[in-house]
């Protein structure tokens, strides 16, 4: 095993916190495969972000010049060809955003490399083994890569557990990576936020999750009072999304939200796997469904075989 090298992500000056959540997974990876574990920043200013970036468990802390003072993809993806021909890592990570994309599906097309996207799990036999949607998310794939020196995998945002911040003992080099000057094809003129939808559920506490048991279009009204009763935000099952009842920013689920809430409480819900990729990581987990053989009890904490609008009622008249 040639090591593990992570890919940080800085933006405006800042580290991302998906950084973190790409060392998490390196170090979970690093227990079964070995080797060690770098983690690569490239920046105008690179040595700012390396003490956070050495958290316990990274081996070394790569960091790398760049001559332009914004993300740029073609100086990353040169960048990163130069650090995969110096270091050889077995496995490359890199998070499933908007910078990543913009240049490592190119490097791994260029280069031959194993590559796979948008992946919510990890794991080694022999080799790296990734596991993501297929079928329109409809089911969950395990990709490996035979033959191959170095994969790259983006890593889905919100999936794997965050490594803690260093305090700045794990050792930094500098790495010279030679064409960086000449490699940018594009000038950054200006950041521009989106929009943002009525609510962000993946920054909320608790949430009142409800599902294709909801029946119709009009019930949804009584669980929005119900989830401000109990001090939740209201999220949904991709079929509501679906049949047009509630808008994408509301949806839990493989193609839609990660989520990691203090609670989940998750009424009418069967749990299918790909509504499960969405939220397993929320600290507690609470199912109410009337099938006791649904999927959603798997990962749930605790569970009720009961009618969700029962279980409404009766929390109603409780908090009335």
């Amino acid at each position: 095993m040639a090591g593990i090298l992570v890919v940080a992500e800085a933006r405006q000056g800042q580290l991302r916190e998906v950084s973190f959540e790409l060392i998490g997974a390196a170090l979970r990876l690093k227990a079964d495969a070995g080797g060690q574990v770098k983690v690569a920043i490239i920046d105008a200013e690179p040595g700012r972000h390396a003490g956070a970036l050495g958290a316990d468990g990274v081996d070394e802390v790569l960091a790398v010049s760049s001559p332009v003072g914004q993300f740029e993809p073609h100086v990353w993806q040169r960048a990163l060809e130069g650090l995969i021909e110096q270091e050889q890592p077995a496995v490359v990570l890199a998070a499933h955003s908007i910078d990543a994309l913009g240049f490592a599906p190119a490097l791994a097309a260029a280069a031959a490399l194993g590559f796979a996207s948008d992946v919510v799990g990890l794991g080694w036999e022999d080799g790296p083994v990734a596991t993501r949607g297929a079928y329109g998310d409809k089911l969950l794939a395990e990709y490996d890569f035979p033959g191959k020196q170095t994969t790259v995998l983006l890593l889905r945002v919100g999936i794997f557990a965050p490594a803690e911040p260093g305090s700045g003992a794990v050792p930094v080099r500098e790495v010279t990576v030679d064409g960086l000057a000449d490699a940018a094809r594009s000038e950054h003129v200006d950041y521009r936020e989106v929009q943002e939808a009525d609510v962000d559920i993946t920054k909320a506490e608790f949430l009142l999750s409800i599902g294709r048991g909801v029946e119709d279009k009009d019930n949804i009204e009584r669980f929005e009072e119900l989830a401000e009763k109990l001090g939740a935000t209201l999220s949904v099952s991709r079929p509501l999304v679906d049949a047009g009842w509630m808008p994408s920013a509301r949806q839990v689920g493989q193609s839609g939200k990660t989520v990691k809430p203090r609670v989940y409480l998750a009424m009418g819900i069967s749990g299918a796997v790909q509504h499960l990729a969405g939220m397993r990581n929320a600290e507690t987990i609470i199912a109410v469904n009337t099938d006791p053989e649904a999927p959603i009890f798997s990962v749930a904490h605790y569970g009720a075989v009961k009618d969700m609008f029962e279980l409404a009622d009766e929390l109603e008249q409780a908090l009335s």
